[in-house]
């Protein structure tokens, strides 16, 4: 047999071993014999959608357990993250720096560290169309979702709020997650509710080809507002026409979304990890548009959420 014939052979017999063994790579032998969890949110949100395939791409790559749970959003995934349930959640740049910071929602600094900055989150505050709300501070007496207990989104509709001027005592709040907050808006038991999500958000997106919405704006005056009260974690941004069925874009907020994990874990998973997030962005774009937004370039930039170890050799090695 030919030298071209040898090499052919090998790289047949090459590929039929990668396909037999599920297209495995090599890891890192500092995973453990266990089912590892990503801390999601709503059944109906990016979150849980990117978390589920992710957890499948990396099952299938790793030849490793890992599942996406469903949670109350990044306040939630922190609090598991942090405790050592999750082994992965997704989060709010807002939130994760009350977390390591050990303020708001936390009591104590959380020792979470980013994987990544994934995309950029962008505030929805969703009326009915044929709603008398036109603006935030129409919202005052109204019965409106500010989001589930446990939520980034409702760290950030409070902090919107009082940007606006609105005492967040002065709506009904009856604190529910997306798919309550949709269900309620279709039997008409809502006036608005807050979100906060990659865009499009697929709940929303269903919602709107059944139930015409329109989005409430938020001014870049308000955007300053909050900065300047918080982390400065936020920047004025727009609603692009067309989304949702908008006929006219609409300002808003975005917040940067963060890949987190405790310090504790073994910067050999975390390589693992981000060497199948980025191997699987394309594939996961297909499913998860915010995915396809990923750029190593923009994904070490989580600050004030210090970079794990792993993360940063990672980076390097692929700069280098």
């Amino acid at each position: 047999m030919s030298a071209l014939g040898r090499r052919v052979v090998a790289g047949a017999i090459a590929l039929a071993l990668m396909v037999a063994l599920g297209g495995c790579v090599q890891r890192s032998g500092e995973w453990a014999d266990a089912e590892y969890r990503i801390a999601g949110g709503g059944p109906t949100g990016v979150y849980y959608a990117y978390g589920s395939g992710l957890a499948s791409e990396l099952s299938e790559s790793l030849d490793v357990r890992m599942t996406a749970q469903e949670t109350a959003g990044s306040v939630d995934n922190l609090l598991r993250v942090g405790s050592g349930e999750s082994l992965l959640g997704f989060a709010q740049g807002d939130a994760a720096a009350d977390a390591v910071a050990g303020v708001g929602a936390f009591d104590q600094p959380l020792r979470v560290e980013a994987l990544a900055r994934l995309y950029d989150e962008y505030v929805h505050v969703v009326v009915r169309e044929d709603s008398d709300v036109e603006t935030i501070a129409d919202l005052a007496g109204k019965t409106v979702s500010l989001g589930a207990e446990n939520s980034g989104v409702n760290v950030i509709a409070a902090r919107v709020l009082d940007a606006a001027g609105v005492q967040a005592s002065s709506v009904q709040d009856p604190q529910l997650d997306l798919a309550g907050s949709i269900r309620a808006m279709e039997r008409a038991e809502i006036d608005g509710f807050f979100w906060v999500g990659g865009i499009p958000t697929p709940g929303i997106a269903d919602l709107a080809a059944t139930l015409p919405v329109r989005l409430l704006p938020i001014e870049q005056s308000w955007v300053n507002h909050v900065n300047e009260q918080y982390s400065d974690a936020y920047r004025p941004s727009d609603f692009p026409v067309g989304l949702y069925g908008l006929e006219e874009s609409e300002p808003t907020m975005a917040v940067p979304n963060y890949l987190v994990t405790s310090s504790e874990t073994p910067d050999g998973v975390v390589r693992d990890v981000l060497q199948g997030l980025f191997d699987a962005r394309t594939r996961l774009g297909l499913e998860v548009p915010a995915a396809a937004l990923l750029d190593r370039r923009q994904a070490i930039f989580t600050g004030p959420v210090a970079l794990h170890p792993g993360a940063i050799e990672f980076y390097r090695e692929l700069r280098d």
